[in-house]
């Protein structure tokens, strides 16, 4: 019986810190960096034939290099349309085209913007690395309510702590290799 209830307790522990390393996997992946991605063109909406329309469904976007997007329109007519849209978000992308495609060349990033990056990426961390701490916490009060209460002895309470340290470690652990990771991405000249 202790025993069940108190493994329940770290796979819960181990499901809500791996969701929230998740998270902030997904938080880093907003932050640009100096290359291109299609996926920096996801908010834009082109004004085609009266609708807002998402470029995404307009064109094809690739990447062919590390500083470069490539739309390609599936209907060449709405090439300047599209190359408006592209001006007039808040990118600060300069559209050329051959009458065919459009190519937007990322510009390198300044050694002020790349420190803004990794203070907004640290930040980022530290919101993860927060919420991983708070599961322990919750789950230690679960810990200590079934010790009170009798349902589990200070032997196995001693224990699950250690394993939820050790967890919660783990998780912490994988967040600052991730920060490192996009830090180094950023500050990559």
């Amino acid at each position: 019986m202790t025993s069940e209830l108190i493994d329940e307790l770290l796979v819960d522990a181990g499901e809500r810190m791996t969701k929230s390393v998740e998270a902030t996997k997904g938080e880093f992946g907003t932050v640009r960096t100096g290359r291109a991605s299609p996926a920096l063109l996801d908010r834009v909406n082109v004004d085609y034939y009266g609708a807002q329309t998402p470029l995404k469904q307009l064109a094809q976007i690739s990447a062919p290099e590390a500083r470069m997007l490539v739309v390609t329109p599936y209907d060449k007519t709405s090439i300047k349309a599209i190359e408006k849209a592209i001006m007039e978000s808040d990118l600060g992308l300069t559209p050329g085209n051959d009458g065919n495609i459009i190519r937007l060349t990322i510009p390198e990033l300044t050694e002020e913007r790349r420190k803004d990056l990794v203070r907004v990426l640290r930040g980022i961390a530290e919101d993860g690395r927060v919420a991983v701490r708070n599961v322990r916490r919750d789950i230690m009060h679960d810990l200590r309510e079934l010790k009170k209460e009798g349902d589990v002895g200070g032997d196995d309470e001693h224990r699950a702590e250690d394993s939820l340290q050790k967890l919660t470690d783990e998780r912490v652990h994988e967040i600052d290799n991730l920060l490192k990771g996009k830090e180094q991405e950023i500050l990559e000249v």
